[in-house]
């Protein structure tokens, strides 16, 4: 079968692999499309995956087209979306409800054979079946929208709160949207990028400009979201935080990235700084979300590409061009 490849550091490729053998509690799937992520770059740069090479794609939906001999809860031609997630249950931060922090931790895509390919294997445990009436190529959103559940939970948000977003590709157009769910008093997004964020007016924001300073709120934002990783946001999104208000960071920086922190200023307001780390006992909640009609698929996916473009795709992505990047085998 066709697959992409990322063969080493830097480069990827579309070839040919073995075609997909389920394990007794797998299934293997007909893949409809798969997105691209961030996490795809790291990939890309050396960073995450543990051997190279490696088949990415941990954001993809499909039918299921073979079955494990002792899987029951699923049968050929259902139309699912995968959980990439790989946990083995067994050390203490999974026994302990925190899979996503697993000692072992492992992701379809990321450290197996991923999505960017005609079929990919995933734990039958691991699919939720799709609706009739949501679109299967569109259904690759979910997984970053688990993502984004998954940051939400994190934050516990107030009713009323004041958020500011940087960054407003998939993943802050995400957070953007649930921000209005949550019951944010007002969401203001910054970002550099002049087409994303006229798609983040497009979704409504409170406010929007190319930097904070643009906007008014001199007191700083209750809640502070980076959906960058890129350094300068998370330095100058930290110096934006209202007293007692808390800095998530959910964009994925490179492991090189440093910022510095005030710890009197820390101490002195209560500022909560924190994390998201993936998904936690968020998929299926997002792919309810997603069936309810939370995000608008043509807004949020700008770009669908055979997955022979793939390395394109990739490039495409890089240079920050469009929103939601997927491939179509």
């Amino acid at each position: 079968m066709k697959a992409a490849i990322i063969e080493s550091v830097g480069k990827a490729v579309v070839g040919d692999v073995p075609d997909p053998i389920p394990g007794p509690r797998d299934v293997v799937v007909e893949v409809a499309a798969c997105g691209l992520c961030g996490t795809d770059l790291h990939i890309l740069q050396g960073e995450f995956a543990p051997t190279l090479p490696v088949v990415p794609g941990h954001e993809f939906a499909g039918e299921v087209v073979a079955l494990g001999s002792d899987v029951r809860t699923l049968a050929v031609g259902d139309r699912v979306a995968v959980d990439p997630s790989l946990h083995c249950h067994e050390c203490r931060y999974c026994r302990n409800g925190r899979g996503n922090l697993c000692e072992r931790w492992a992701a379809i895509g990321v450290t197996t054979a991923g999505g960017a390919a005609q079929y990919a294997v995933a734990p039958a445990a691991n699919c939720v079946r799709l609706p009739d009436h949501v679109r299967t190529q569109d259904a690759a959103l979910i997984e970053p929208l688990s993502c984004a559940v998954r940051g939400y939970d994190v934050l516990r948000s107030r009713l009323g709160a004041h958020v500011l977003i940087y960054g407003s590709g998939t993943m802050g157009l995400m957070m953007l949207e649930l921000a209005k769910r949550t019951g944010a008093a007002g969401v203001d997004v910054v970002d550099l990028n002049a087409d994303r964020l006229a798609t983040a007016r497009r979704l409504g924001v409170s406010g929007s400009a190319a930097g904070a300073d643009e906007l008014d709120r001199p007191q700083g934002w209750d809640v502070v979201i980076d959906a960058t990783g890129n350094a300068a946001a998370i330095q100058d999104g930290l110096e934006r935080v209202a007293k007692a208000g808390t800095f998530l960071q959910f964009g994925v920086a490179d492991y090189a990235t440093r910022v510095k922190i005030d710890p009197y200023r820390i101490y002195n307001q209560e500022i909560t700084i924190t994390g998201s780390m993936a998904v936690l006992h968020s998929y299926e909640r997002a792919a309810e979300l997603f069936a309810a009609g939370v995000l608008d698929p043509d807004v949020f996916i700008s770009d669908r590409l055979p997955l022979t473009e793939y390395p394109q795709a990739l490039d495409r992505f890089a240079a920050g061009v469009g929103r939601k990047i997927v491939v179509v085998p």
